[in-house]
């Protein structure tokens, strides 16, 4: 049997279209470098899928801008023209927009302004009233959220010194920490409540009978660090 003849017309679906694709450039491919074994030709192909995929065969002997060059030489035409002149009009058009925005920031700050009229000075007035105003919401807000934050910190440092302090006054009444007697005791206690945290003060309630006379501690305070 013969092979049938394919109706040239888009594959609507995709997945056939693209196996197709890859199948056919890899054949346009192959008979391309067979050419210029062959006949000592010069090819450059260039493919862009439907899905943007780029694929490209040059002859070994040759460079895409070489074939480029030569068809232009070939033709008398200069394909690169039209778009070094867009080029061109691009960066006049930037060229005049940054010595524009040059120009405003010399009269901004009180240069370059001698050809200026009343209506242009009273604009240029205007322009920098706002930016000022701006430029005051900007630093009133920073420094409103510096501020804010500062307080919160503050705010949780005094709440954390004072369950510190509760929770030394309740540590001070427990019998089983003693009772601090003296005024050099409760500034060791003050001072565990502002950071001292390996600090203890207490007193001995009791002491066991064969502690009181000789080989014990006495009635001596304990400091521990």
């Amino acid at each position: 049997m013969g092979r049938g003849k394919i109706e040239i017309k888009k594959i609507e679906n995709s997945t056939n279209r693209q196996v197709t694709y890859s199948k056919r450039r890899n054949g346009i491919f192959k008979k391309a470098k067979e050419l210029t074994v062959l006949c000592d030709a010069k090819i450059s192909l260039i493919m862009l899928s439907s899905t943007r995929k780029f694929h490209e065969y040059t002859s070994p002997n040759t460079t895409t801008k070489k074939m480029i060059d030569q068809y232009q030489s070939t033709l008398g035409v200069d394909i690169w023209s039209t778009h070094y002149e867009k080029m061109q009009e691009n960066l006049k058009r930037l060229k005049e927009i940054n010595n524009k925005l040059r120009r405003e920031m010399r009269q901004r700050t009180g240069e370059d302004m001698s050809g200026l009229n009343l209506q242009e000075l009273c604009h240029l007035q205007e322009s920098i009233t706002e930016s000022l105003a701006e430029i005051r919401e900007r630093k009133y807000h920073v420094i409103k959220g510096q501020t804010d934050t500062c307080r919160k910190k503050v705010k949780n440092l005094e709440e954390q010194h004072g369950n510190l302090v509760l929770d030394l006054e309740a540590k001070c009444e427990d019998p089983k920490y003693g009772v601090v007697e003296n005024e050099g005791h409760y500034n060791s206690a003050v001072a565990f409540a502002n950071g001292v945290h390996n600090l203890y003060a207490f007193r001995l309630q009791s002491l066991h009978p064969n502690l009181q006379n000789g080989g014990g501690f006495g009635s001596r305070d304990l400091r521990l660090s």
